[in-house]
């Protein structure tokens, strides 16, 4: 009989094994289940016109990616850089200086693990004009007032403009902003100034209507508002911002996707032998095909600066280079 025991082993194996009918009942053996390894989620899904640019992505984490685009947008000849970035991983820092430096200067000088830094809001010769808050300090403000012609009078009108900001849990919002005393409100619309027409009252509490002490953590100014509630709504007649709109120029902007994920952009412009520029309506189309959901304009022109891991990315603008601004945008490790 024990000759018979080894062969009779091996067949009850492979039943079990195959998942074939039990040798002796005819019930077919359970299989163990099939285990599938977890797929990671892709951090962002962009047209194919945008190619990752691993080059510049040595040592960055799971969370921080690098695309650039070369081919045309809307018949014009582009070369373009984005920063995308998952606020879970990476710190979102707006910075402001004492006096007009370049972009490549404030990463230079910022300690720690740095990805990328672009230039941000607006400014003139040592002042910004655009909100900066970083950690809940807040270290300048949307500009509360300017002037423009009203009645044959230079007039001062008290525009809401546009700024982008992270919450304390990470989550992106876009919003019109005025400083009301010591406190940054946000409103759902945009004040409605306009040219040629009376100034609206000075922003408030209660004007514009569904105002609200603006609950984020850090944030940048800038103008107008590109990208609202996943709808296109540039509001730079209202923001009182004229910034050649219409013209083929070098742009920055910053916006988020329906899954909180953080687009920064920088279109070079001027360069006949690389991009061009694009108009304001255009870099709401480029952000909106990108994904975003929310999106603001950046100072551009000249302005238009990205470094991405110690290296330049466009190419400058104006003919004497890289432009000193008053506040800029750093990405870099938590």
């Amino acid at each position: 009989m024990k000759k018979h025991i080894a062969p009779v082993f091996v067949m009850l194996m492979l039943a079990a094994c195959s998942g074939e009918p039990d040798y002796y009942t005819g019930v077919p053996r359970p299989q163990p289940p099939v285990v599938t390894p977890p797929q990671k989620d892709t951090l962002i899904k962009l047209p194919s016109e945008w190619t990752k640019a691993t080059t510049l992505m040595s040592g960055f984490p799971e969370g921080v990616e690098v695309y650039r685009r070369t081919t045309a947008f809307n018949g014009k000849a582009m070369n373009a850089y984005c920063v995308v970035f998952d606020p879970a991983v990476a710190e979102f820092k707006p910075v402001v200086a004492d006096k007009n430096k370049k972009s490549s200067a404030y990463y230079a000088e910022e300690t720690g693990t740095k990805y990328a830094c672009i230039n941000a809001g607006f400014f003139g010769t040592n002042v910004s004009y655009s909100l900066v808050k970083y950690n809940g300090a807040i270290s300048a403000v949307n500009i509360r007032s300017l002037n423009r012609p009203y009645n044959g009078a230079s007039t001062p009108y008290y525009p809401t403009r546009a700024a982008f900001g992270l919450t304390a849990s990470g989550a992106p919002q876009v919003s019109w902003v005025y400083h009301v005393g010591t406190t940054v409100y946000s409103y759902p619309s945009p004040s409605p100034n306009e040219l040629n027409k009376a100034p609206e009252a000075v922003p408030s509490a209660t004007f514009p209507s569904g105002g609200a002490a603006w609950n984020v953590t850090s944030a940048i100014g800038g103008s107008p508002v590109l990208i609202y509630n996943n709808s296109i709504r540039i509001t730079d007649k209202e923001e009182l911002i004229d910034i050649d709109n219409t013209s083929s120029r070098a742009r920055s902007a910053i916006g988020y996707t329906a899954t909180g994920k953080v687009i920064v952009l920088a279109v070079e412009g001027g360069n006949t032998a690389g991009g061009i520029g694009l108009n304001l309506a255009e870099v709401a189309d480029l952000m909106k095909s990108m994904g975003c959901t929310g999106a603001i304009n950046l100072d551009g022109g000249g302005s238009t600066y990205m470094m991405v891991n110690g290296q330049q990315t466009v190419k400058p603008s104006d003919a004497a280079g890289e432009r000193a601004v008053m506040s800029a945008i750093i990405i870099k490790k938590k």
